[in-house]
C-alpha cells in the first residue's frame, strides 16, 4: 500500500503531522508493507529568503496581526509540537524559500532516502535554525543521510530536480489540495492536516481492508 504525503519543509505542521503519523504506523499491523512517498509542496514559491528577517515581525506584517499575537500564535505551535516529543525553536528558524530543499528532497527519494531527509530538514529548519536554502547547509543535510558529496554539489549546483518538484505541486493541484500535510492512502482516501494517530491508524486499517 502506498501513502503519499504532500509536505513542505517550512511548515511546522508537516513536522509534526510526520511524528503523528509515524505514530499510527508503527501500531499498523501491516507497515512493513507501507510505502511512504514524499511529495513537494510550496506554500510560498514566492517568498525571498531573509536570513536576517525576524521571523515574528515578519510573520506579524504578513498576515497583519501584532506581533505578541504572531509570538502567542507561535508558542501554541511549539506546545503541540512537544505534544508528539519535538522540541521546536520557532524564534530561531530562518525565513527561507523551499525550492531548492524540494529539490534536494527529490533527488534524496530517488536514491531511496525520502524520509531521511524530510526528518533531516525538518530539524535543521525548526531545531537547529539552519537556512533551507543555503546549499552548503543542505549539502551537508545530504551528507547526513548517506548521500555522495560529488552527486550532492553536482544536484545543488544546476537545476537538477526542478522539474519533479513542479510534477508534484501540479499533481496537487489536481487532486484539490490548498494547503498540506495531505496525506492520501492507496488513492484513496485523502487526509489534510496534522489529525490524530487514531484517525492515521483507522484510514491504514480502511485503506488496507478495501485493497483486499
Amino acid at each position: 500500500m502506498k501513502v503519499n504525503i504532500w509536505s513542505d519543509v517550512r511548515c511546522p505542521f508537516c513536522y509534526i503531522g510526520k511524528k503523528k503519523f509515524e505514530q499510527a504506523l508503527e501500531k499498523f499491523e501491516h507497515k512493513d508493507q507501507v510505502e511512504v512517498v514524499w511529495k513537494s509542496f510550496q506554500l510560498d514559491p514566492q517568498l525571498k529568503t531573509q536570513p536576517d528577517t525576524d521571523i515574528y515581525d515578519y510573520f506579524s506584517e504578513m498576515k497583519g496581526m501584532p506581533r505578541e499575537q504572531a509570538v502567542g500564535m507561535f508558542e501554541h505551535v511549539t506546545s503541540v509540537a512537544k505534544e508528539v516529543g519535538l522540541d521546536f525553536n520557532l524564534a530561531g528558524s530562518v525565513l527561507a524559500n523551499s525550492f531548492n530543499a524540494h529539490r534536494l528532497i527529490q533527488y534524496a527519494k530517488y536514491k531511496g532516502l525520502g524520509n531521511e531527509i524530510e526528518e533531516e530538514l525538518f530539524r535543521i529548519h525548526f531545531m537547529d535554525g539552519g537556512n533551507i536554502d543555503d546549499l552548503q547547509v543542505l549539502l551537508e543535510a545530504g551528507k547526513a543521510i548517506g548521500l555522495e558529496e560529488v552527486e550532492l554539489k553536482e544536484v545543488l549546483s544546476t537545476g537538477a530536480f526542478s522539474d519533479e518538484v513542479k510534477l508534484d505541486e501540479l499533481a496537487a493541484q489536481q487532486i484539490g489540495v490548498r494547503g498540506v500535510p495531505f496525506f492520501v492512502f492507496d488513492d484513496k482516501y485523502g487526509v489534510s492536516g496534522a489529525q490524530s494517530p487514531d484517525l492515521f491508524l483507522q484510514t491504514l486499517e480502511k485503506a488496507w481492508a478495501e485493497a483486499g
